[in-house]
């Protein structure tokens, strides 16, 4: 049966720039000043703070959703669907409706594309509104699988996502002033920044947010309105912090998913991806004041290109403030692993089981799978193939520390 398709939609380039707008419009400074704060769009931030304009660019950010009708080369594979349901057709016991009728996007009628990295999905219009097609493609795997192929056209993509993908959302209007996320997804509102001149200094800072002068759990609530996974508290129905502000308190906006949601572990580690906020607030770290920042940069000039975007490289990073002093314990026998291998273990899923890094920052033993069948750093790094009952007891061997021999029994 030849799936259901949609009707092909006209003025595709007048559409997106609809939608862009006030990003792409001439800025008018006195304008801005007569009205509320504004989103003006990262093209604008982008003439007084170039170099860092430019090192955004080079991030993930920049490119959660791209504008496929502006340019072509965004898509990361092609949209072939007899490829597509083939794969579909391997997953037939897992689809709640037949391969043959999963809606299938044609290249035509994607306006946006969501991810390059670990996945890739395709924004559609449908009676006006956003939906994210039910066609995923893994990038690592280079399989398609299913996304809501059966409530597809029920989740509008503003109101579940749109919040986390794009910058200066509108839900009323059904709009958003820039793709991907932009400077104003941190900074806030930027049209009163932009528009006072840099002789009004103080003011000038005032209008605008800057994440490095916050304190710690607050700037860091920044990351988490986004790396995070719950619902909406001023706004029914949304996946994302509508009215969030960066610098504002998040949990009046939003609440995050608890212990015994399905995109948690027994052990409340996270399953899910962008859920590293929920893992951080568990952590040592989070206790002792490390935060995002502490190890990530955003848009620092002469951005890394370490994977992750850290300050440093591996456990460069690790080390800068966890000094090793002695090779001890399972340290003694991991001289050639990493510290992320054994305490940020690749136990998430983005697009396929263990692509993402927890961020409890803890090691999880073998044991934890004998006792309640949770993944463990040991198989999730290196050592797949051998048993957790094995591993458990390497690591026993390795970690049992001899009684010392007291003073007295010495001397005798």
């Amino acid at each position: 049966m030849q799936a259901q398709k949609l009707p092909l939609i006209a003025g595709f380039a007048a559409l997106a720039m609809t939608n862009l707008a006030i990003a792409q419009a001439e800025f008018d400074p006195d304008t801005a000043l007569e009205n509320p704060k504004e989103y003006v769009g990262s093209d604008v931030c982008r003439t007084c703070h170039l170099e860092h304009f430019d090192s955004w660019k080079r991030t993930l950010h920049s490119k959660m959703l791209q504008d496929a009708k502006a340019n072509e080369d965004v898509f990361v594979t092609e949209l072939d669907e007899a490829t597509i349901r083939a794969d579909f057709a391997k997953l037939e016991d897992k689809l709640s409706v037949p391969s043959a009728e999963v809606y299938v996007p044609t290249k035509d009628e994607v306006l946006y594309t969501i991810g390059s990295q670990w996945k890739q999905r395709y924004l559609v219009k449908k009676d006006g509104t956003y939906f994210i097609a039910p066609t995923q493609f893994n990038i690592d795997t280079g399989r398609w699988v299913n996304y809501h192929e059966g409530d597809w056209d029920k989740r509008p993509w503003l109101l579940k996502c749109g919040g986390c993908h794009a910058t200066g959302v509108n839900l009323e209007e059904e709009s958003f002033v820039e793709p991907g996320v932009g400077c104003e997804s941190c900074h806030g509102p930027g049209s009163h920044h932009a528009a006072l001149p840099s002789s009004e200094t103080f003011e000038k800072r005032s209008t605008i947010v800057n994440p490095g002068k916050l304190t710690g759990g607050i700037a860091t609530q920044i990351c988490g309105s986004c790396h995070n996974r719950g619902t909406a508290t001023k706004h029914e129905g949304a996946g994302w912090p509508v009215g969030y502000m960066p610098g504002k308190a998040l949990e009046s906006y939003y609440a995050s998913i608890q212990p015994g949601d399905k995109h948690l572990y027994s052990n409340e580690f996270s399953k899910g991806h962008h859920q590293q906020y929920i893992d951080w607030t568990k952590s040592k770290h989070a206790d002792s004041g490390i935060d995002c920042i502490s190890c990530h940069v955003v848009h620092e000039l002469g951005n890394p290109q370490f994977e992750g975007k850290t300050k440093v490289q591996g456990d460069q990073l690790c080390l800068s403030c966890h000094e090793q002093v002695q090779q001890v314990g399972a340290h003694s026998v991991h001289s050639f692993g990493n510290c992320v291998s054994c305490h940020m273990p690749r136990i998430a899923k983005s697009a396929e089981s263990g692509d993402i890094r927890s961020h409890v920052f803890d090691v999880l033993l073998p044991q934890a799978t004998i006792d309640e069948e949770l993944p463990n750093s040991c198989q999730a790094s290196c050592h797949e193939d051998d048993e957790p009952a094995e591993l458990q007891k390497r690591w026993d061997d390795l970690t049992v520390r001899e009684a010392v021999i007291p003073i007295s029994k010495v001397l005798e």
